[in-house]
């Protein structure tokens, strides 16, 4: 009906000033890379009500070795078999029971927005090819990233998975597509703190 639509549309225009009201600035510390500094390339992702990030494995890999991180060297090892891992945050709820656009319900998208304390989840996927030939209708825009910022970026992408201990997180379930899982993640999801501010 033209209510719930109309309620859909004031949602996502709220969600959009909120993203951009929030921005944050990049550090010229860490990108753009300086003139022949060694670059590395990564992916942002954005499938339309969620967005990601897609890294090189081998590199994450060697990256997560280096800095001690326990999940992303778990997570390079359970998906050694692709060449790509893409990496996403969100609210429980709504990233684990919403596949898709037509899943979602105004119910949903008010709770994950609105209510405090929403717990979040970690998605990975292995990805076989590059970003583009795995996803050839999603927006996806390349982004080379210093080593520093590369760096920067995989102690984030660690701190996003809740670990007990020094132990590898354990998965929740299968994720939403290909060979995916969910991981529990850490802080809440709420109309301030959204996929977008994460990535």
């Amino acid at each position: 009906s033209l209510g719930i639509a109309g309620a859909l549309i004031v949602l996502i225009l709220v969600l959009i000033l909120t993203t951009v009201l929030t921005a944050r600035s990049p550090d010229p510390a860490l990108w753009p890379p300086a003139p022949g500094e060694p670059r590395i390339e990564i992916f942002v992702v954005s499938h339309g009500y969620h967005a990601g990030l897609v890294l090189p494995r081998e590199t994450m890999a060697e990256a997560a070795s280096q800095r001690g991180h326990v999940a992303l060297g778990a997570m390079a090892q359970r998906f050694a078999g692709y060449r790509f891992v893409e990496i996403g945050w969100g609210d429980e709820s709504f990233y684990r029971h919403v596949p898709n656009i037509a899943s979602l319900t105004f119910g949903l998208a008010v709770r994950a927005l609105f209510r405090p304390g929403n717990p979040s989840v970690v998605h990975v996927v292995g990805l076989p090819g590059y970003p583009r030939e795995v996803f050839p209708r999603t927006d996806i825009i390349r982004v080379e990233l210093s080593g520093g910022g590369f760096a920067r970026m995989l102690d984030a992408l660690e701190a996003s998975f809740s670990k007990q201990g020094g132990s590898p997180p354990e998965p929740l379930g299968a994720g939403l597509y290909g060979p995916s899982l969910f991981y529990r993640g850490v802080d809440a999801f709420h109309v301030f703190n959204v996929c977008n501010h994460w990535v």
